[in-house]
């Protein structure tokens, strides 16, 4: 009892699905990466008292924001120490996705080539 041999077409039908759930995922990720970025930026808005969170619009994107990129966030926070005031877990989040982001690209890429 073994394992049949997929053909090219069962290949190639593989790498139709899989090849943009990939795709989906990295544009996905760019997104959540512009999330940080906005909401890093709001933070600084907020603590150098340029935008006012008593504002209502102000108050509910910055809740959005944390809401969305703190459970992300939280784990890191844990084992990145502080550097004072300054918080870098933005960026080791960012650049954590960025090389899922490569990995990905790679594995498309590799499926591709040995589809071809």
């Amino acid at each position: 009892m073994g394992f049949a041999v997929p053909g090219r077409a069962e290949k190639e039908a593989f790498l139709i699905i899989l090849g943009p759930l990939i795709e989906i995922i990295i544009v996905a990720i760019d997104l959540y990466i512009w999330v940080i970025i906005i909401s890093a930026i709001l933070s600084w808005l907020v603590a150098f008292n340029v935008v006012n969170t008593r504002n209502r619009f102000v108050y509910q994107v910055g809740d959005f924001l944390y809401r969305i990129t703190e459970p992300a966030l939280r784990p890191i926070r844990r084992i990145v120490p502080s550097f004072g005031g300054v918080d870098i877990t933005p960026i080791v989040l960012i650049l954590g996705l960025w090389f899922v982001q490569r990995v990905l690209g790679e594995v498309l890429f590799s499926l591709a080539s040995a589809a071809g």
